[in-house]
């Protein structure tokens, strides 16, 4: 019993994902990641996603047919590198450290959105929202424009649209 108590801690997130949540994150991001463009990407993206974020069962499991990324749990910037991710999904990791590890991938083509950036200024180009139990997301187009992927308009003017609030 003790040894089953290991294992299923093991993969539990730093925070818990709110109940009724895990299927709205995974439509967000999946649809966010399928109106993506890389410059020289055959086949699907590989998402990193940090071991930090409360959704990383969400993201990671389930039927891997209809995901339009390869999920690869990741625990720290090392581990993110070695993957050869195209896109991070980070988690408790603050603005600052979203924006250090975004800068060890130096000039390579990279989506970034994160669950723990409310004010999304810095860090992360896609910034998903909790707001009075509904599921929103905001973008940095600063860091966007630098991502050096390419996001269809229609997914900027969703995150600009309050009606989706």
């Amino acid at each position: 019993m003790t040894l089953a108590l290991v294992f299923l801690t093991a993969e539990t997130p730093v925070f818990a994902a709110p109940v009724g949540q895990e299927s709205a994150v995974r439509d967000i991001v999946s649809g966010i990641v399928s109106y993506t463009r890389w410059p020289a990407l055959n086949g699907k993206p590989r998402l990193c996603i940090f071991s930090s974020s409360a959704y990383v069962m969400a993201l990671s499991h389930g039927e891997s047919h209809t995901r339009p990324f390869l999920p690869v749990t990741v625990e720290n910037e090392q581990q993110a590198l070695a993957a050869k991710c195209d896109a991070l999904y980070f988690g408790s990791e603050t603005p600052e450290h979203q924006q250090k590890i975004i800068n060890s991938f130096q000039n390579r083509p990279l989506l970034t959105i994160a669950e723990q950036n409310l004010e999304c200024s810095f860090g992360s180009a896609f910034c998903l929202q909790m707001k009075s139990q509904r599921l929103t997301f905001a973008v940095n187009l600063d860091a966007l424009s630098r991502s050096g992927v390419r996001v269809n308009p229609d997914v900027l003017m969703l995150a600009r649209n309050k009606k989706y609030e």
